[in-house]
Formats: C-alpha cells, structure tokens, sequence
C-alpha cells in the first residue's frame, strides 16, 4: 500500500482547497466544492474565498447571500457554515441526530426533563407567520409555556437544533455588523428540506463521504468525523470500498487513507504560494489529524480564531489588522524569498480588504 508523507498530503489538501491555484470558479461553485465554509465569524469567508478565487469580489459572495443561492446556517459540528442551498436542503435532515446531541451534551442540565418535539413544534407554530426573529425574541414568545431552561440553552436548542434555520441577510455580507435574525429554511428558500432516507445505504453519508474526499482527501475516516460530526460515517467508507470506488493509502503513522481515484494528488516538490486564511479555515479545521499543514506546537492556534499564514503550504505565521496596519507574526524566523513572498500577498491582500489599512508590518520570527 503506497504511504503518503505530509507533504504529499499537504500538496493534495492544498490543491483540493484551491490554495494551490485560484480557481476560475462563481462563488455557489467555489462554496459547494469546499463543502461550504465555516462562518461563525460573519466576515472571514471573504478572505477564505479571496485567497481560493480568481477575481474575487466581496459583492460576489453578498449576491450569492441576498439572491438565496448560499446560506448562513448551522450545519457540521453544530457551528454555522455557509452553504449552498441546495446542500443546505439535502444535507439538513442527517445532521439533525448530531444537532440536538451537541446542544444537549452543552446544556444536559438545563434542558433535563424537556419534550424536545413539543418544544419544536411550539417554535414552529412561533415561526409560521414567516417573520424573521432573533433568538431572544424566540424564546420570549415561548418562554411562558417552557419558562424553566435559561433563555440561551432553549434559544439555541430551537434555532440550532430543532427548527432549521438560516440567518438573514445583511448578517454576513460585506463590512456590515448585524445581528442574528432567522427564519426557517424552508420559508427562506421556499423549498422543503429533503427528508431523511429510511434507506440503509445511507444516501446522503455516501454523498457526504465523496464530497468531502473531493474538497479534503485523500484522509482518514476519523478525519471525516472530525469535520462533519456525524455518526453511521463508517458504513458509507464500507459500502464505497466495497464497490471499489475508493483508493487506499497509508500516512507515515500507518493510519489507512481513503480517496477518490482521479482526485488530484500533486508531486509532493510543487511549489506553494503563500496564502493568507481566514479565522477557522477549512484546510485547517476539516481533519482530526492536522498535521499536513499545522505542526503540533500550534495547534491551539486553529480553534482560538487566529487568522493564519501558509508558507510553503504550511502555517507559518499569524495576521491581524489593528490601528490601520496589517500585522504579520512569523512563527519561525523566515528566509530573505519568503519574507519578500509574504509582504508581496500582505499587499494584495490590504488592497482587497480596502477598510483603511496603510501599511504591512512584518514582525521578526520567533
């Protein structure tokens, strides 16, 4: 069985990220081909899709946003992504075990004892005139029928969990600060979100396995998990293997890699352009195993919500933009090429964020 080392795995995961080249590719291609992107942080995506796209402009992804072909919702790992409507309606139903198990391990105590489907359909009911509402105003037309749990565990159990929801517009488009208002997917999209399959095959988890092969392989099924959250995941790598429709690999840990046969896996000597990304990156968050483009000693930085540099494919430093100046922190001291490489993609990226920043600082390497 051939072994990938981590630069080969580094090569494939920034190749399947686009952040080997810029892709030519619209902002609902770019975001179904990623899976969608994490978004809790409403303007990080913009820097994830400008460091992946060719010509990307902010009014592209807050089109997308407005015209309902990308939405904002909480979806892998009970954080909210931007997705594309259509994998927001496909893929809902087999998140929604995951979803409530995530607010009930978070809130057990406070929502023991609940009756989570009449609690559903009381938010429902709330929901069906098809005006948008904030969390707490939610939660304050339900609170004298459930007026034990605290508002912010009945508040996310509803709009989290048991109601799925998106969140509106302008929440997540360009240099704009709102808050959080929802309304049902379905109502926003004007569309019914896909039932979930009674079929043992498992339908969407096989869709689910390919796609994220396409846009993470080739990886572990634990690194599958680690993306998604969800449980039953194994059968589908089982079903596919079965069917000779994945590859095998090996890491240099002896941990066995799927992929899919035709999935690119570059020469592991490709060179890689620096790249700057966003808080909470796909590339970075999308495995158990981090270490094709994190090394271990700063590992905290990929859940802290540190923006990062790659260098040479790998994490490599931290950005900020503070006092009218982009800041980046090396985590290695740089050699004369890469400091000249990170400073020319600092300035293209200040000219894109376009918010004020006057200069680049790069700070020595530590």
């Amino acid at each position: 069985m051939t072994v990938l080392d981590t630069r080969a795995l580094n090569r494939a995961t920034l190749a399947r990220q686009h952040l080997l080249t810029r892709a030519d590719s619209s902002v609902p291609e770019a975001v179904a081909h990623l899976c969608g992107l994490q978004a809790q942080e409403p303007q990080e995506p913009f820097t994830g899709l400008w460091s992946r796209l060719s010509g990307f402009e902010p009014g592209q992804l807050d089109d997308a946003l407005t015209g309902r072909t990308v939405v904002r919702t909480h979806l892998m790992r009970r954080t909210v992504h931007l997705v594309t409507a259509a994998d927001a309606l496909a893929w809902r139903a087999r998140h929604d075990t995951m979803l409530r198990g995530r607010v009930l391990g978070t809130y057990r105590r406070e929502l023991d004892g609940i009756d989570l489907d009449e609690v559903a359909a009381g938010g429902r009911a709330v929901m069906a005139d098809q005006q948008p509402r904030t969390m707490s105003e939610l939660v304050r037309a339900l609170e004298e029928r459930w007026p034990g749990p605290p508002r912010r565990a009945l508040g996310e159990l509803l709009v989290a969990a048991l109601i799925p929801m998106v969140q509106l517009p302008p929440r997540g488009l360009w240099q704009q600060s709102s808050g959080v208002r929802n309304l049902p997917m379905a109502t926003w999209l004007e569309r019914d979100i896909a039932p979930l399959a009674a079929d043992a095959a498992d339908p969407v988890g096989q869709q689910l396995l390919r796609r994220y092969l396409t846009a993470y392989g080739p990886a572990a099924g634990a690194d599958l998990r680690a993306w998604c959250g969800l449980a039953g995941l194994p059968a589908a790598v089982k079903a596919a293997r079965a069917r000779d429709e994945l590859v095998v690999f090996r890491d240099e840990r002896g941990r066995e890699l799927f992929d899919l046969p035709d999935a690119p896996r570059p020469d592991p000597d490709t060179p890689a352009p620096v790249r700057f990304l966003p808080a909470f990156d796909n590339a970075i968050l999308g495995y158990h195993d981090r270490s094709r483009i994190i090394d271990s000693a700063h590992l905290g930085l990929s859940v802290a919500g540190h923006r990062t540099v790659l260098v040479d494919g790998r994490v490599t430093a931290t950005w900020t933009v503070r006092d009218h100046l982009l800041r980046v922190s090396p985590l290695r001291p740089l050699t004369v090429p890469e400091e000249e490489a990170v400073r020319a993609e600092a300035q293209e990226l200040l000219t894109f964020l376009d918010n004020g920043i006057e200069d680049v600082r790069l700070d020595a390497g530590s």
